[in-house]
């Protein structure tokens, strides 16, 4: 099968795509044909072990200390089952799904674990929909709905509105009945607006000001000092991303009172899956999709996934 592999750490030069054997599933494994996968934050990070901050450390050791630890790199894909491992229930061969595999999507065919992060997509859904859903869509719904506990009627400001996570944090926040304010770059109004922002910033030009219940900064735009300004009396800064700065912070906020800050690492889960193809079927969420490239052409996925400057999803199209 042709795969894209890394074999040490660097640039997007680094990826190489080989030819490898095809994956046998073992006892609860599900063997995918990859139709679609996606490129995300993670992917690139994980390529350039350009992990941000306190997880640095953690990151190469998760990762692989000196090159990375596993050699197809790629984690949301959307494809065909073409075979199932013993004892896998509840999936049949051919049936089309959405999964997140961990490590080796980026290649014709990958291995997801039964009870993982596997649903089956829904009629008249794409298969570059549906990879594009996992890494935003899965982080928007658990920070916005799980951490943050958004409700209707609240008042959330989304920084970097347009990304990967942000575009999903805007339909997530108005599917929840909140009022948005979104924030990103230029030329981004009619898209925002488009799925759900209330209103929506310039952040090179235009001023922030009001109150807000929420503070979801999916891009590292602002800090803790910054947010309090922003914030009603018992508001919530969430930041996607977090170093020791932000460590300090939460400290500080937890000894003072008013606003509060909250730190958080988000997983992967069928239910949440679900929830977010739930959310398509009535019609109150969409996959926003950048760029599409050629599985041959993943060098510049991830040159354009790192400069962090788009308008949704970048999705590689495996199979025809």
């Amino acid at each position: 099968m042709k795969a894209a592999t890394v074999h040490r750490y660097g640039p997007a030069d680094v990826l190489q795509i080989e030819e490898l054997p095809r994956p046998v599933p073992g006892r609860g494994e599900i063997l995918l044909r990859v139709r679609a996968a996606s490129v995300t934050t993670a992917d690139w990070r994980l390529r350039a072990a350009a992990f941000p901050g306190v997880l640095a450390l953690i990151g190469r050791l998760v990762a692989g200390l000196w090159r990375p630890r596993h050699l197809v790199p790629g984690s949301d894909v959307a494809g065909e089952i073409a075979a199932l491992g013993t004892g896998v229930e509840g999936f049949e061969v051919g049936q089309r799904v959405v999964a997140v595999l961990g490590h080796g999507g980026h290649a014709e065919y990958g291995l997801a674990k039964a009870e993982g992060a596997v649903a089956p997509i829904p009629d008249g859904m794409g298969f570059d929909e549906a990879a594009a859903l996992p890494f935003g869509g899965l982080t928007a719904l658990e920070f916005l709905r799980d951490v943050a506990k958004l409700r209707a009627g609240q008042k959330v400001l989304i920084l970097g509105a347009s990304g990967g996570v942000g575009a999903y944090a805007v339909q997530i926040a108005a599917a929840l009945g909140a009022d948005v304010t979104a924030v990103a770059g230029p030329r981004r109004e009619a898209i925002l607006r488009g799925l759900g922002a209330e209103r929506v910033l310039d952040y090179r030009s235009d001023e922030i000001t009001g109150r807000f219940d929420l503070i979801f900064d999916t891009v590292g735009a602002m800090s803790w000092p910054e947010s309090r300004g922003l914030l009603d009396k018992q508001g919530l800064f969430l930041p996607l991303n977090f170093g020791l700065r932000e460590l300090g912070h939460l400290l500080r906020s937890k000894l003072s009172g008013g606003p509060r800050m909250a730190l958080h690492v988000s997983g992967d889960s069928r239910e949440g899956l679900e929830s977010l193809l739930a959310l398509w079927r009535e019609g109150r969420l969409r996959p926003v999709i950048d760029s599409r490239f050629a599985l041959d052409n993943i060098a510049e996925a991830h040159r354009l996934v790192e400069t962090r400057h788009r308008a949704g999803a970048v999705v590689l199209e495996v199979g025809a």
